[in-house]
C-alpha cells in the first residue's frame, strides 16, 4: 500500500528559496509523491532594518522552519546548505542534498563601473557584502577598496548595486542561477585562489530524524557525491568555527588524483588569512575536514580564532 499524503515542506519566502524548495517538490514529483510549499518568515526576514548580530546569532533564518518540522506541521524544511548551522536541533537531521549547482562566487557590476574582475575595479569603490568571508578575501586581495555591509535577498542587493549604494556586489553564483540573472555576472571568482562557503550551492532538505518514510523519500532524492563533497567541506566549518562567526572558506573539488579539500581562516581585516588543502578517499569525508582545521589551528588558526571572539561587533552573515 502506498502512501500518497502530500509532503508539506518548509521554505522561507523569499524567491531564491522559493526556487529552490521547487526544485524538491518537483523531484519529488518525479517519484510521483505529491507536494505542497508552506512559506515562513523567519525573524531574520521581518527585522530587517536591524544589524544581524543585534537580533541574534544562528537560526535567524532556520529557527521558525524547524519549530514547524519538529511539531510535525511540515513533513521537511529546504534551506540552502551554507546557510544551515551544522549542529541541528536535536530529532532533526539533514537526509538529502541535491545536486549542486556552481559552487562559485561571482562579482556584480554597476554601470558606473568598467572592470573585467576583482583585480581592476577602481580604487576606493565600495563593494557590498554580509558575509566576513567575502570581506576577508576582497581585502586581503585589494585592501584598497571600501567594503559595506550589504543586506537583503537577491533581488535587493542588485538594485543596491543599480541604485549606486555600492559599485560592486559579490554574490553566490548558484543563486544568480536559479533565478536566471546570470547575465548579471560580471566575473566569477575562481577557486582555490577564491573559496565559496562550506556547502555552497547544495540545496539540504531536513527531515525527522524518526521519519522513516521521509527518510526513504530523501534516499531517493540524495546526490551522494555533493553528500561526500559538502561533509567534508562542513566538518572543516564545525572543527574551527567554535560558536562564533568567523571568515572561513571550503571547497571540496575533484582532481585526478581524487577528492581535494581546500579551506582557508582569516581575520575580518583580511591581514592574516591561513590556507591549506588535503586529499581524501570518498569514504572519510569528515576526517578529512577536522585534519584540515587542526592543520590550519596549528599554523595561526587558534590565535586568529581567539581575536574574532574577543571581537565586540562580529556582524552575522545573511543568506541571499
Amino acid at each position: 500500500m502506498t502512501d500518497d499524503r502530500p509532503v508539506r515542506i518548509a521554505t522561507r519566502a523569499s524567491e531564491l528559496a522559493l526556487r529552490q524548495a521547487r526544485i524538491v517538490e518537483a523531484a519529488l514529483a518525479r517519484q510521483e509523491v505529491p507536494a505542497e510549499l508552506k512559506t515562513f518568515r523567519t525573524t531574520g526576514d521581518k527585522r530587517l532594518d536591524e544589524p544581524l548580530n543585534a537580533i541574534g546569532g544562528k537560526g535567524l533564518f532556520t529557527k521558525e522552519l524547524e519549530a514547524a518540522l519538529l511539531k510535525g506541521t511540515v513533513e521537511c524544511c529546504v534551506h540552502s546548505l551554507k546557510d544551515l548551522p551544522t549542529e541541528s536541533p536535536e530529532g532533526l537531521i539533514v537526509a538529502a542534498v541535491l545536486v549542486r549547482e556552481d559552487p562559485r562566487d561571482v562579482l556584480v557590476l554597476n554601470d558606473v563601473i568598467e572592470a573585467e574582475g576583482l583585480h581592476d575595479i577602481p580604487r576606493g569603490s565600495r563593494i557590498g557584502t554580509s558575509s566576513l568571508r567575502r570581506r576577508a578575501q576582497v581585502l586581503a586581495m585589494r585592501p584598497d577598496l571600501d567594503v559595506v555591509e550589504l543586506r537583503g535577498n537577491v533581488p535587493t542587493r542588485l538594485r543596491k548595486v543599480d541604485e549606486g549604494q555600492v559599485h560592486a556586489a559579490i554574490l553566490a553564483a548558484a543563486g544568480l542561477h536559479r533565478l536566471d540573472a546570470r547575465q548579471r555576472i560580471a566575473a566569477y571568482l575562481e577557486p582555490p585562489a577564491w573559496l565559496p562557503a562550506a556547502g555552497q550551492g547544495a540545496i539540504a532538505v531536513q527531515i525527522r530524524e524518526d521519519d522513516d518514510r521521509m527518510r526513504r523519500l530523501m534516499a531517493l532524492l540524495n546526490d551522494e557525491p555533493t553528500m561526500i563533497a559538502t561533509s567534508a567541506e562542513r566538518a572543516f566549518l564545525a572543527a574551527l568555527e567554535g560558536g562564533c562567526q568567523v571568515p572561513i572558506g571550503a571547497l571540496a573539488i575533484e582532481s585526478a588524483e581524487g577528492m581535494v579539500l581546500y579551506g582557508l581562516i582569516a581575520d575580518v581585516t583580511g591581514r592574516h588569512v591561513i590556507r591549506g588543502q588535503r586529499a581524501f578517499n570518498d569514504d572519510e569525508p569528515a576526517l578529512v575536514g577536522v585534519r584540515l582545521a587542526n592543520d590550519l589551528r596549528s599554523r595561526g588558526g587558534t590565535e586568529v580564532l581567539g581575536m574574532l571572539r574577543g571581537m565586540e561587533r562580529v556582524p552575522s552573515p545573511q543568506p541571499e
